[in-house]
């Protein structure tokens, strides 16, 4: 037993992080570097159209978006965190190994251009597809699991210092995580215009190799927490119990119909509103339902009280929920990559920004707004509002959009100036020509993309954090995530019907050379579709009420016997 503990005491620890943080940083700048630039690999090697190759990265966004909730199920609930990373960052390896034997091998991809180009085969474009696949399955496990896991390593601490530790690790963590970023929207993007795509390729692929290898060599320092029952799980039953008890008739307001309740819970009566879900906690027969301790001997014929009221808080959030999709269907654009292809990108004579690269100025701006804005931009708001904090969640959620909406409005009327210019300069019919015009003039869509992420995405999850029960904490990235996915879907159907009204072949709005197409009215629309984004999010924000009031029961009831142990000691 004291063997056990002692080789328990050894494990865990700092000792882990750099191997934890090293998969990563490396599985971030290997992804961030395999995607940035692929608009242009899709354009110039397997000759797509630009509406195809957005449609292509727009699904693999969503597959890359929705499958994190799969795997932070999948390893709260049967495989653990060590094992659900492992399987992602093994996924990740060989999806980039697929994306780069494509580059390698001749025939994995089309002939160059001569007199026409020819379009990729069906098994061509399966060995790519194949990649974006493992990719995505990838992003599903080493994601959700990642900043969870580095914690883990810290559970036998106690008191301040374990708090200590986490806030240190957690800076640390999404640090980490913005460098990467840059890094694989500058360094790698950089290797791959310079030195070509086989190269370009070849330095992620070692990356997630190098990860891999240092994630597995530290498996017996990790702490591994044993898998326990997922909150998806929880709210599956509630509805799962509830259609299954749909005939049962409610027991009026003010009988005394029992309710199944954890023993120390204060939540012993569900709540009026959605009391269709409350038939999923009523007591039929206690003899039948109930072991001897109290407990539920059939989880999927009776749920708790919590579980029920988990879900109702679930659903009272989502119309808000669905009103944040368009910030990250503007953030997932790529046409931007295209625009900057044809731009002058030189800041010195003799140095170039890469047309990849240009996002980066969105991650700097989320990343110094979301680092001083706490520290020096909330006390001044502070001070001219007269309120805490300044802007309320919603407000802020609220704010982001506005500004998102802004960010498409302002490429489109960069991209009018742009067109206008390429055609003036005799270069309409010349897709590859670059303007007379700097790239520079992208950066404020840019900037103004990574501030709407900075007010959208931060306090959509804080507000989700905050409104939903305290054991469904982790939900809140869920439901961002799963908000993204869905983003790219809607972006997959608005590109379907931009091309099959306005034409396509190269007659209609995303005509692959920007020059003869009218991409500045494919952004009006995005800035349209905001508009009535906001407009829909006022009356969401409006119907759900005031923040704090939708709850959870079980915070207000702390409130009140915090309130009555105050009175009593006064």
């Amino acid at each position: 037993m004291d063997s056990n503990q002692q080789n328990s005491r050894e494990k865990g620890g700092i000792k882990t992080l750099p191997f934890i943080m090293a998969n990563e940083i490396f599985e971030k700048v290997s992804g961030q570097g395999v995607m940035a630039n692929m608009m242009i690999y899709l354009r110039d090697t397997y000759h797509m159209g630009a509406a195809a190759g957005q449609s292509v990265l727009f699904i693999y966004g969503a597959v890359a978006s929705i499958l994190p909730v799969f795997g932070a199920f999948l390893a709260d609930s049967y495989c653990g965190r060590y094992r659900v990373i492992l399987i992602g960052s093994v996924a990740c390896l060989l999806g980039t190994i697929l994306v780069w034997l494509t580059a390698m091998l001749p025939g994995a991809k089309p002939p160059a251009c001569a007199s026409a180009c020819q379009s990729p085969t069906p098994s061509q474009l399966a060995l790519l597809f194949c990649g974006f696949a493992l990719l995505g399955i990838g992003e599903g496990g080493v994601r959700p699991c990642s900043i969870a896991f580095g914690a883990d390593q810290f559970s036998q601490r106690k008191g301040p210092e374990k708090q200590k530790i986490l806030q240190t690790y957690f800076n640390w963590y999404y640090a980490s995580v913005g460098f990467s970023f840059m890094v694989g929207s500058t360094v790698i993007v950089a290797i791959q215009d310079h030195f070509g795509w086989k190269v370009g390729y070849a330095v992620p692929l070692a990356l997630i190799l190098l990860a891999t290898i240092l994630f597995v060599v530290a498996s017996s320092l990790y702490i591994n927490m044993k898998a326990e029952k997922s909150m998806f799980t929880g709210l599956l039953q509630v509805v799962f119990v509830s259609l299954k008890h749909r005939n049962l008739v409610l027991p009026p307001k003010t009988s005394n119909a029992s309710y199944y309740h954890e023993t120390d819970s204060k939540l012993t009566v569900p709540s009026d509103k959605l009391r269709f879900f409350n038939k999923a906690c009523i007591i039929q027969n206690p003899t039948e339902q109930l072991n001897i301790d109290g407990s539920t001997s059939k989880p999927w014929n009776l749920c708790t009280v919590e579980q029920v009221e988990g879900l109702k808080s679930v659903m009272r959030v989502i119309p808000l929920w669905s009103s944040g999709i368009m910030v990250p269907l503007v953030l997932n654009q790529g046409f931007p990559v295209l625009q900057a292809k044809t731009m002058d990108r030189h800041i010195f004579s003799k140095f170039e920004i890469p047309a990849g690269s240009f996002g980066v100025f969105g991650i700097l701006t989320l990343t110094v707004w979301s680092g001083s804005y706490d520290r020096f931009i909330v006390p001044v708001l502070e001070k001219i509002t007269r309120r805490p904090r300044a802007f309320s969640l919603k407000q802020r959620m609220g704010i982001g959009i506005i500004i998102s909406t802004v960010s498409t409005g302002v490429a489109a009327i960069v991209e009018a100036i742009r067109r206008r210019k390429a055609i003036e300069q005799g270069l309409a019919d010349d897709m590859n020509g670059v303007v007379a015009m700097s790239a520079m003039w992208l950066v404020p869509q840019h900037c103004l993309s990574g501030l709407a992420e900075a007010f959208s995405v931060i306090s959509q999850i804080e507000f989700y954090y905050t409104e939903l029960p305290s054991s469904m904490a982790s939900f809140g990235v869920a439901f961002w995530t799963l908000g993204a996915g869905l983003a790219n879907l809607l972006g997959v159907l608005v590109l379907k019907i931009v091309t099959r009204t306005t034409g396509s072949n190269g007659r209609g709005w995303l005509s692959t050379n920007l020059n003869k197409g009218h991409y500045d009215y494919y952004y009006w629309v995005l800035t349209l579709m905001g508009v009535v984004d906001f407009f829909y999010f006022l009356v969401c924000s409006w119907a759900y009420g005031r923040e704090g009031k939708n709850r959870m029961r079980e915070e207000v009831g702390d409130e009140e016997e915090e309130e009555e142990e105050s009175m009593q000691h006064s």
